[in-house]
């Protein structure tokens, strides 16, 4: 049996994100994949069961990622709007420091094969958690957490993936964007 190999699997992940933005999910076949990754489609199979097995764990892998990347600085003890303040800044600078993964996880996570397993995720049972209790605890408006989401999330997306003039010009969007936000969710702000 062959050993696997830590530098191999991430060229396989590397090559699946590539070729998944640029030709699609059905564009990237096993084999394609191998060859962008310099290996061989058998070793691909040493990794991933299947091309579905395989998109599903690399999505799994990244979107845990990104989550652990928001709450890793985060305590449920911060006030609502700094927790608000560095959740939008950390989702700002990942979607900026990581923009093929973020486009993989984004266009990756409408497959209709994750629609019934995302809430075996770890990442975002946590932040549900989070947003929660800061509800239950009432320094949050009690919305539907998909409200929460949505607001705390889609218009960072437009502000990170658009190229702005300078860096200065993103960040008085993004202060204003969290205000914005702070205004929206925090109880009596």
């Amino acid at each position: 049996m062959r050993r696997k190999d830590d530098e191999k699997q991430r060229c396989i992940k590397n090559a699946v994100v590539q070729l998944i933005l640029e030709e699609g999910f059905q564009g990237a076949s096993v084999s394609k994949i191998a060859k962008s990754a310099g290996v061989s489609p058998a070793t691909v199979y040493i990794y991933y069961e299947n091309k579905d097995a395989m998109l599903r764990d690399i999505y799994y892998e990244y979107a845990e990622d990104t989550m652990q990347y928001l709450l890793q600085c985060l305590s449920p003890n911060m006030p609502g709007d700094e927790i608000i303040a560095v959740l939008v800044r950390r989702y700002y600078y990942f979607i900026v420091e990581n923009k093929e993964i973020f486009h993989f996880i984004e266009q990756y996570s409408g497959c209709p094969v994750l629609q019934n397993s995302c809430g075996i995720m770890k990442g975002p049972a946590n932040l549900n958690q989070l947003l929660m209790d800061l509800k239950n605890r009432h320094i949050l408006n009690d919305y539907n957490i998909d409200n929460l989401y949505a607001i705390l999330f889609s218009p960072v997306k437009t502000i990170a993936v658009k190229n702005c003039a300078s860096e200065d010009i993103a960040t008085e969007r993004l202060d204003e964007l969290i205000y914005i936000i702070q205004k929206a969710l925090i109880k009596d702000f």
